[in-house]
């Protein structure tokens, strides 16, 4: 199956973590998404990142881990995301993955991985 979905971010609460002399500061951010459309519900996020400079020739990457409670295409439960980028002046490369196993509810049997873009999701999964 595979679903578009908006989401929005409610919350967001960030510190810097490393700040050394020399190279870019390390951030970590704690950050709460509302879902709406094939995926209805709320993301609890943990995330990682390094930003070098704020213009389009700098680097910039982040990892997350994120539990999505709601439902997908009707049916209930949770899940947990993995997802990540890295890029810079030579493009971006993403990843992103339904960690196994994490399902819950009617969600049980739920794989497949995700795409994540400035407020909107892309799903491509099974389930059973």
């Amino acid at each position: 199956m595979h679903i578009t979905a908006k989401f929005e971010i409610t919350g967001w609460d960030q510190v810097t973590y490393d700040e050394p002399t020399d190279g870019p500061p390390l951030g970590e951010a704690t950050i709460t998404k509302a879902y709406t459309g094939a995926l209805d519900g709320t993301g609890h996020v943990r995330m990682l990142a390094c930003q070098t400079g704020d213009g389009p020739t700098d680097g910039a990457g982040y990892m997350a881990q994120e539990r999505v409670i709601g439902s997908l295409e009707g049916k209930t439960g949770t899940f947990v995301l993995q997802h990540g980028a890295c890029g810079g002046p030579d493009g971006t490369e993403q990843y992103g993955f339904i960690v196994p196993n994490t399902g819950t509810g009617e969600l049980t049997a739920l794989t497949g991985t995700c795409r994540v873009q400035h407020g909107e999701i892309t799903l491509d999964y099974r389930l059973g």
